[in-house]
């Protein structure tokens, strides 16, 4: 069992920079793959960025490759989105999950566990 908690999120500018965390509970955090997430309002869920357990493999969807960067502390047992540059098409809930498994997954089904979610919302 994996418990995931999100924070980091909030309300920035266009063109401004957030960290989001993602904080896992367990002793097997680097035995999951991790991924981020995001629903904006009146929209599906959709994928955005992943990494393997190792954290030497890293994976994203189009509109995010160049702002985003995904990385993780097994260590430390967090995993982190790096979101710069953003855009008032970011605004969304972000949530992060844990894959069992050691590559990259870009679909919802492949997710195991998941976090509740944190609100970014960026202002033009």
């Amino acid at each position: 069992q994996v418990q995931l908690v999100e924070s980091g999120g909030g309300l920035v500018q266009a063109g401004g920079s957030l960290r989001l965390s993602c904080a896992a509970s367990g002793r097997t955090f680097s035995s999951y793959a991790m991924g981020w997430f995001r629903q904006a309002p009146g929209k599906e869920r959709e994928f955005v960025a992943a990494i393997s357990w190792s954290g030497g493999i890293t994976y994203y969807t189009d509109s995010v490759k160049g702002r985003f960067t995904i990385s993780r502390d097994n260590a430390k047992n967090t995993v982190y989105l790096q979101m710069n540059s953003l855009k008032p098409e970011d605004t969304a809930i972000y949530y992060c999950a844990a894959a069992s498994g050691s590559y990259y997954y870009t679909r919802e089904s492949q997710y195991h566990y998941w976090g509740q979610g944190t609100q970014v919302t960026v202002s033009s």
